[in-house]
Parts: structure tokens; C-alpha cells; sequence
């Protein structure tokens, strides 16, 4: 009877682990500024905080870049143009599952400030 409980217990701990991810819920802002100039301000503010650029598309709005150290973050950032503004979003990602958007927060902060002091 123990054994019997002592798997039912391990089993249902491995379902829970298997579990898919919810959907990411991004970080977003908004900005008068081009779409180009928030990509090229977003890459210089990761690549200055350690990250590498894996991809970026001036024609999609995206960006894709992770961090060199651990944990080992990914972050995505999509950007379109809607309404005469620009629509920022980003999502951080650690081991294929979506962070909360507080964690980018920061980075959205400075990123708001650097096109903000864009001439």
C-alpha cells in the first residue's frame, strides 16, 4: 500500500513538471519614435548589458538577443508601427518558459529613457 501511494505521489510530481508554460505576457510601452531607431536603441542597450544579438529585422520589428552569463535569459522584443506610435513589447524567456514582465521592466525603463534623449 505505501509503494502504491509513494508512486501515485511521484507520478503526479512528473505530470506537474510536464506541464506547458503559459502564454508570455510582454512588457510593453508606446513611443513617437521609428521603429528602426527603438530596434537600433534596443540592440545598443542589451549588447551594453551583455547581451548578444541573435536576431534582429528592421522589416518584421523584432529582436531576439540572449544573455552570456547565467541564469541564462533570452529576450524577445516586437515593435510595430500603429496609429502614428510605436508599439513596444518585450518578453524575457529562462529555459523555454516565459518570465514575468516585471523582470524586463528595467530594461524597458532605460530603453524609454534612451529614446527619449534621442534628438
Amino acid at each position: 500500500m505505501r509503494a502504491a501511494v509513494s508512486v501515485a505521489v511521484l507520478a503526479a510530481w512528473l505530470a506537474g513538471c510536464a506541464t506547458p508554460a503559459g502564454p508570455a505576457t510582454p512588457a510593453t510601452r508606446e513611443s513617437a519614435v521609428p521603429v528602426e531607431t527603438v530596434l537600433t536603441e534596443a540592440m545598443s542597450l542589451l549588447m551594453a548589458r551583455g547581451y548578444v544579438i541573435r536576431h534582429a529585422d528592421a522589416d518584421l520589428g523584432r529582436l531576439e538577443a540572449v544573455i552570456a552569463r547565467w541564469p541564462g535569459y533570452r529576450v524577445r522584443l516586437e515593435v510595430e508601427a500603429a496609429d502614428g506610435a510605436t508599439l513596444i513589447s518585450m518578453t524575457a524567456y529562462r529555459d523555454g518558459r516565459p518570465l514575468p514582465p516585471r523582470l524586463v521592466e528595467p530594461l524597458m525603463t532605460d530603453l524609454n529613457g534612451r529614446l527619449l534623449m534621442r534628438p
